[in-house]
């Protein structure tokens, strides 16, 4: 811009400092007046303050007052003054904060109440002395630099507040989570939980625990279209309370399942379902014993589809005897020949007893199963086929399989 056409800054003179004071004087006795007519445009002009006025009109003229008494105090007396204008304006920002509106609402108050005292300056200036009225050029930069700093002071202390109760309602949901995952809660405060994390008291639930995978178990494995859940880090790794509504838990876990078929790694536990939030403890503790069960490898687990393998996880010394008297002569022997014979015992169990469906998924002959199988009776002295050492055997099979690395 070329020099002759750049504006010089005003300078406040003595003179124009004399004329602010002489005319903002008199506004002390216009208090309430002012006060009105700024809650009327406030109502008009700002609909978040309209809902306040609604809800509590004699809070907001009191707020509108006090901060208009210290803005003309502040005029008459800036040294004195202005620590009390500033931190009456940081008290309004973060009250304000506290109620919920917004942050653009306030400012455009504290502008509004701007434009009024100077408009109330500049009409006692000229009805009073127009003669002194040129010298109000000298006093508009200074007024909207003191609007300024003020909406400065309400923005920090509104955005200090805002953070703080975001902690605080972060923090508060985090300990009611941790309250109902460890069946912590009172009877008395599940409606309270409720209401803070968005469930339903009397809702159905699972919990699903969620360890391993590269990095952690990163996000929560439950896709997009599943119910909201609420999710909680745990020592392992996270804990999720999952409405189920009109779902099971069948359904859930097929849902995670398609996660853990992608991740390496990734371990995922999923409790039966259980109905109201007072449950969601014992369901935590279901999820952990399903989470035991998964294999190292990664994969998700059902606790209703595991329940044998679940009763020895749940009594990890009883399992250890169990296998150890069962299945003793046969985890005696090398390692090759001992790994053979256990897939082999594991393979036909999960084939229904069928030989020849477990020789065609370990490659081999049919009657190559019944020797294998055949040496294991032998060494473990149980029949395979008197129904009560079959259960001994799978009950031992999954004992093992549970304290392998």
């Amino acid at each position: 811009m070329p020099a002759h056409l750049v504006r010089p800054k005003p300078v406040t003179t003595p003179a124009a400092v004399g004329v602010l004071r002489r005319a903002a004087l008199p506004l002390l006795g216009r208090l309430p007046a002012l006060t009105d007519r700024l809650v009327a445009e406030l109502g008009e002009r700002e609909p978040a303050y309209r809902a306040a006025i609604e809800a509590d009109p004699a809070e907001v003229r009191q707020e509108v007052q006090r901060s208009l008494r210290h803005s003309v105090d502040s005029l008459l007396d800036p040294a004195r003054s202005r620590p009390a204008a500033r931190a009456c304006s940081a008290r309004i920002g973060a009250e304000r904060a506290a109620g919920g509106l917004p942050l653009d609402a306030v400012l455009h108050a504290f502008r509004l109440g701007g434009a009024l005292i100077w408009q109330a300056l500049v009409d006692e200036v000229t009805a009073q002395r127009p003669e002194d009225a040129h010298l109000l050029v000298h006093l508009a930069a200074d007024v909207r630099g003191f609007v300024d700093e003020h909406c400065a002071c309400v923005a920090d202390a509104y955005r200090q507040a805002e953070h703080e109760l975001t902690w605080r309602r972060d923090n508060r949901r985090r300990l009611m989570t941790a309250a109902l995952l460890d069946g912590a809660t009172r009877i008395a405060d599940l409606p309270l939980a409720a209401a803070e994390l968005g469930l339903s008291e009397r809702g159905r639930y699972a919990v699903v625990l969620v360890a391993g995978g590269p990095g952690g178990p990163g996000a929560p494995p439950v896709p997009p279209g599943e119910p909201r859940a609420v999710w909680h880090p745990g020592p392992d790794g996270l804990r999720g309370i999952v409405p189920l509504a009109d779902r099971t838990s069948a359904a859930l876990a097929a849902a995670c399942r398609a996660t853990t078929d992608r991740v390496p790694g990734l371990r995922i536990g999923v409790s039966p379902a259980v109905d109201g939030l007072a449950a969601v403890g014992a369901a935590r503790r279901l999820a952990e014993t399903a989470l035991r069960i998964c294999p190292a490898a990664g994969g998700t687990v059902l606790l209703d589809d595991e329940l044998p393998a679940a009763l020895v996880a749940a009594a990890p010394g009883l399992g250890r005897l169990l296998a150890d008297r069962v299945l003793g002569p046969l985890l005696a022997l090398p390692p090759t020949d001992r790994d053979l014979l256990l897939d082999t015992l594991t393979v036909w169990l999960d084939c229904d007893g069928s030989a020849q469906r477990a020789a065609a998924r370990l490659y081999c002959h049919r009657n190559t199963v019944l020797n294998r199988l055949r040496r294991c009776e032998q060494l473990t002295g149980r029949s395979l086929t008197r129904p009560a050492d079959l259960v001994e055997l799978g009950l031992a099979l999954s004992a093992y399989r549970l304290r392998r690395p």
